[in-house]
């Protein structure tokens, strides 16, 4: 358990830099170049990725609670949100006139659906790990950029653009969540 820890902790420091340390990031840019910046935040998210992993696996899964039977369909639908949110993100949709951070407010939502089907220890860890971590992005976020200037209108073409690809993605990982992930998405 205390690997899983570690990376989250590990992972959750690391993607705060941007917002919360967005004064120290400048400095380590300034000094060693925006491409070395780049390459060492990839190469530690990857790093702590893997401890997540290897931390998430060699834990004992020990129950904090047994979710109910209803939280198991309530899952992919706030993962299907969540996708949509998270691509929404890099595209000019609609979606960013209301809601000011769509990647992490996808984020939010695709730990809360997870914590819906999952009541083991190490689950509730890493789902509301990431939970915490999109709250805590979006709050210095906001501190950092101030006042939210709404996105311009766009096409609803755009969006639905936008949410083709996010339904095709999300089809797509629900068809190797069992292989990829080892947990059927929806059981039976």
């Amino acid at each position: 358990m205390l690997l899983l820890i570690l990376g989250l902790f590990l992972f959750i420091s690391l993607h705060l830099i941007p917002t919360a340390g967005a004064t120290f990031r400048s400095k380590v840019i300034e000094r060693h170049g925006k491409k070395k910046y780049a390459a060492a935040f990839a190469l530690t998210a990857l790093i702590s990725l893997t401890i997540i992993v290897v931390g998430w696996r060699s834990s004992d899964p020990g129950f904090l609670y047994t979710p109910a039977d209803w939280g198991y369909h309530i899952t992919p639908l706030l993962t299907l949100f969540a996708f949509i949110l998270f691509i929404s993100s890099n595209a000019p949709t609609n979606i960013k006139r209301f809601i000011r951070h769509p990647q992490m407010t996808g984020i939010f939502f695709w730990g809360l659906g997870h914590l819906f089907a999952n009541g083991e220890t190490r689950s509730v860890l890493l789902f509301g790990g990431f939970c915490l971590w999109a709250i805590l992005s979006m709050i210095s976020a906001n501190k950092r950029d101030g006042t939210w200037v709404k996105a311009d209108k766009q096409p609803i073409a755009k969006d639905i653009v936008t949410l083709t690809i996010a339904v095709g993605l999300y089809a797509g990982f629900i068809a190797i969540h069992e292989w990829l992930i080892g947990v059927n998405p929806f059981p039976a």
